[in-house]
Formats: C-alpha cells, structure tokens, sequence
C-alpha cells in the first residue's frame, strides 16, 4: 500500500552561490533557494519495519512505550524525558555515551507557519538535519573542550528519535527516503542557517526520481524511529543520513486529530575499537 503526495524538494541558487535561509525573530524567513514541489509514491511499510536499520536505511522503527507521558512542561522534559531516551539509544545502537542536545514538540495547528519557536509546526520541507561540519560543531558546542578530542577521534553519530504524542499521527506523518536510493554526490544541497548569534548547516535535498520513499502508518506513541542525521563512518559502508519531511497523505482521514510529536537529537558516541 502507498500513497501518491507531494513533497517539496530544493532547488539550490541559479548562480551558484550558498543557499541560505535567515532564522531571525519574526515569521519572514529570507532565503536564497527554491522550493520545487513533486508528486511521488510513499510506501506504507508496516509490518515491514523490520527490514530496514540505521546503518542499511539510516532509519530504524520500533516500539517502547515512553515514561513520560505529558510532554507539555520543558523541564519536566528533560528531567524525565531524557534520561529514559539517552538509554533506549543505547539500547538500539550500542553506543557508549548519548548527549541530547535539543528537542522539538510539533502541535499542528492549521494556517500557522512554525516560525513562533513555541509553536513549531510539522516540516514540509526534504531535508536532512546535520552537515558534517555542523555536527563537528556540535560536539565542540555540546561537549566539555577537554573531552573533544577524544571523541572525534571515536565512531559519532547524531541520532533524531521521534515519536507521536497524545494520540497516532494519522495527521501529517513523517515521510523518509531509504538511504540506499539516494546519490549522496549530486542530491544533497547545504543550506546555511543563519541565526542572529551563530550559523548552522542542514541539507536541502534535490529531486531524483530514483528516491525511494516510505512511512508508517498510524504510528501511536508507543512507536518511534531513529533518524540517522550524521555518521563519522564516510567510507560508503553504511548509510550516513536520511532525508525525511512531513507529508499531507490524501488518505488521512478528515476527522482526524491534528498531528502531535516529538523530536529529540543527540551525540552518540562508540568506544574506539
């Protein structure tokens, strides 16, 4: 079973210049790229979830019914919320030290654009979260300075886990492209974000026919997936990234609730070997 939707792909600046987007207070957000929107065929995996991991896909589906279960007040959050997914990561991934940095609650909210940061909505855009520069910087930012070296000299990895809060994400579920279909030299376009104290770098990606798109239906909060955003391991021997977006799927029904997740990244580093 699939669905045909539209999803919006990257075209990168005409003259070759870096893509960026301003993330400044307010709800314009300049930028210097375009949004080229496609019609494809995303798969309903479920009941196949099994078949795809992080290191094959760069995505992996599961079930683990999360302690916390209130998601509304940000410190209880990270009291709570965190420690109990700093251990299922390491659970899945066998990694031996798990940094979450920042999480994301999405609340949907019809004609709302999700620049108010206390308001994000659903991502409606094809992207990857980390450019490795990016994630370089991120250990620098994230990790004390006399731990660093060390640690980059190790297997990292930053690791998104995602679920749906308060009741399944019929509403605008996530979307992701196998990481085996996608042409890492020629689809990926980074795009620099500029905020008013600092810059960061995503990937925008390009349209390729050859994408092999998926999702799983009616995941409930009991579900969630690891989204494979950075892999220290650039040698082609196991996926690096996965592109994801949130989609509107046509087979959504009208009453349904309005989509309700969370997402949080984190650091994930391996023992040298």
């Amino acid at each position: 079973m699939s669905s045909a939707a539209k999803l919006n792909y990257t075209i990168p600046p005409v003259d070759g210049s870096r893509a960026f987007t301003q993330l400044y207070p307010g709800s314009v957000r300049p930028r210097n790229w375009r949004e080229e929107p496609r019609i494809v065929e995303i798969e309903d995996i479920r009941g196949k979830e099994g078949d795809y991991s992080l290191d094959v896909a760069g995505f992996q589906y599961s079930r683990h019914p999360a302690k916390h279960t209130s998601f509304t007040d940000e410190e209880e959050i990270k009291e709570e919320y965190y420690p109990e997914s700093v251990e299922l990561i390491k659970k899945f991934t066998g990694a031996t030290r798990v940094v979450i940095f920042d999480h994301t609650l999405r609340r949907r909210h019809p004609g709302e654009n999700g620049a108010d940061p206390k308001n994000r909505q659903p991502v409606t855009q094809v992207h990857a979260d980390q450019t490795m520069a990016a994630s370089i910087a991120r250990v620098h930012r994230h990790l004390p300075a006399s731990d660093v070296p060390a640690l980059l000299r190790c297997r990292f990895q930053i690791i998104n886990l995602w679920r749906p809060i308060s009741h399944p994400a019929v509403d605008w579920p996530l979307a992701v492209c196998d990481f085996r279909s996608l042409d890492t030299n020629t689809d990926l376009v980074p795009i620099t974000l500029k905020f008013p104290d600092r810059e960061g770098e995503v990937y925008g990606i390009k349209y390729n026919p050859n994408h092999r798109w998926m999702y799983k239906s009616a995941m409930d909060p009991e579900d969630f997936v690891l989204l494979k955003c950075f892999d220290s391991i650039q040698d082609g021997s196991v996926a690096t990234l996965v592109p994801h977006t949130g989609f509107e799927d046509p087979k959504t029904p009208k009453d349904a609730p309005f989509r309700e997740s969370i997402e949080l990244r984190a650091l994930v580093f391996y023992k040298e070997k």
